[in-house]
């Protein structure tokens, strides 16, 4: 790698600006560390780039002196995907000035905006217009869009709208060499040759950096109802969507299972989150139905259902939201479980999918085997199980060291991996793989997918400069 010379660093210091430039360690610091702490890196320095010009002209010194970049969002991942390493010859790009909303078009229910922009405004600016931008994540007011993109994000309502990869139309993206590609196209059809935004989609930005998307709106639901109810077990769960998306005419857009101990910390750790029941059930079940006409009562509908399925047995008891409030409090619970996890003295996770009918199999199973290699532990699997898409996370046992409990992270992990696999199911779902989950990936992945990821990061990066060490050996 070429040094960063005093006139490299006078050329890219031109480009971005006194507002786009970090280079004191402790302004630095919180863009060299991965949110939970686990992982720090180094870098020289951290460019804040507020325009697609401003970044293509930085990946084109890079590219030119051979330089490294991370690019960077939020920096609310959990694979540390978006921290440089701790080698200090990694430049860091943040996106977080580029969070512009370019065009907002109601009748053609589509948006234009910028990497940078979080989540969360975007959501309000499309709820401003009347329309919905259904990516609904608990990270939402710090994540931005740009990771979104870059990990494929999926969240509560990939069950009805699908990942982020089904949100976009077109993308614009800084390439390697520093060329800007502009394929901000909005047409819902367009067959002229290779979808080429795909590639970017879950790269993890190792094959450039997306500087703006646009994307697809959907009508804004005018009634919802929210439910938290309590179910037998995993198999009464999946059964009971099976029965409930036809029943309901399939205006579900979230279905998250959560277990009794889930539950228990949200409740010790969250204020304003309490158990609903008057007795304690093994598992939880909280669905949002949501409907864009203001007619019919899709909550009546909800309650209408919901007997049924009590009646059925697939459903113990139900309470179901009798105002916003409410609603929100059973959201705060589900929302919450990956901070709980902290106050509960940390876990080993897994972000993983598996067809949805097979959902039951894998938690018997994947619990069965992680208690026989860790009697103590305290598995606490919940999520999106509308998707197949669990979160499989093993909880420290009480009375066991921190230090020593992490050490059995990659034997945990390949317990659980291994089952998964045999199920047919996937290490990532909507993480990524960044640098915590590149080794997995390369033991358990089909030889000829990496072999082709390999041949396409080398076609579109072959000098290596963007974001090594993530996803790809």
């Amino acid at each position: 790698m070429t040094r960063l010379t005093a006139e490299i660093r006078d050329s890219l210091r031109q480009i971005v600006g006194e507002k786009g430039w970090i280079d004191k360690p402790a302004d630095m610091a919180p863009y060299l560390t991965e949110w939970r702490g686990l992982l720090i890196g180094d870098a020289p320095i951290v460019l804040r780039p507020d325009t697609t010009e401003q970044v293509g002209a930085i990946v084109g010194v890079c590219a030119k002196n051979g330089l490294r970049i991370v690019p960077q969002g939020g920096n609310t991942g959990l694979v540390a995907g978006a921290v440089p390493s701790a080698s200090g010859n990694q430049i860091v790009v943040n996106l977080g000035r580029l969070n512009r909303i370019r065009e907002l078009d109601p009748l053609d229910y589509t948006v234009i905006v910028e990497a940078g922009c979080l989540l969360a405004n975007l959501q309000a600016a499309a709820k401003a217009a009347d329309r919905l931008f259904p990516l609904s994540l608990g990270a939402e007011g710090s994540c931005q869009i740009g990771g979104n993109l870059a990990t494929n994000a999926g969240g509560v309502m990939t069950l009805r709208y699908g990942n982020m990869r089904d949100l976009v139309l077109g993308l614009e993206v800084v390439l390697p060499d520093g060329r800007i590609w502009n394929g901000l196209r909005r047409l819902r059809k367009n067959n002229t040759g290779y979808d080429l935004k795909q590639l970017f989609i879950a790269a993890e930005g190792t094959l450039g950096i997306i500087t703006a998307a646009a994307l697809k709106l959907f009508p804004l639901p005018q009634q919802t109802a929210i439910a938290l109810m309590a179910v037998p077990s995993p198999e009464a769960s999946v059964a009971l969507l099976a029965a409930l998306r036809p029943r309901t005419g399939d205006t579900i857009t979230a279905f998250e299972l959560v277990p009794r101990l889930a539950l228990e910390l949200a409740s010790q750790y969250v204020p304003g989150v309490a158990d609903p029941f008057d007795r304690s059930h093994p598992w939880y079940v909280l669905i949002e139905l949501g409907a864009g006409g203001e007619r019919g009562d899709i909550r009546g509908l909800a309650e209408e259902a919901l007997a049924e399925a009590i009646e059925n047995g697939l459903v113990l008891d139900a309470v179901v939201a009798l105002n916003v409030t409410q609603g929100q409090q059973f959201w705060r619970m589900r929302e919450s479980l990956a901070e709980v996890q902290k106050e509960a003295g940390g876990s080993i996770r897994h972000d993983i999918s598996v067809p949805v009918s097979r959902v039951p199999r894998f938690l018997e199973d994947a619990t069965a085997a992680v208690l026989k290699a860790m009697p103590a532990a305290r598995p606490m699997p919940f999520g999106h199980v509308g998707d197949g898409n669990i979160h499989f996370n093993i909880l420290k046992p009480i009375d066991m060291e921190p230090k020593i409990f992490q050490a059995h992270t990659v034997e945990i992990n390949e317990i659980v991996h291994d089952i998964l696999l045999a199920l047919g199911g996937s290490i990532s779902a909507e993480h990524g793989i960044g640098a915590v989950r590149r080794a997995e990936l390369e033991r358990t992945a089909d030889p000829l997918e990496l072999d082709l990821m390999r041949r396409v990061k080398a076609a579109l990066d072959p000098d290596g400069i963007m974001n090594p060490g993530k996803l790809l050996t």
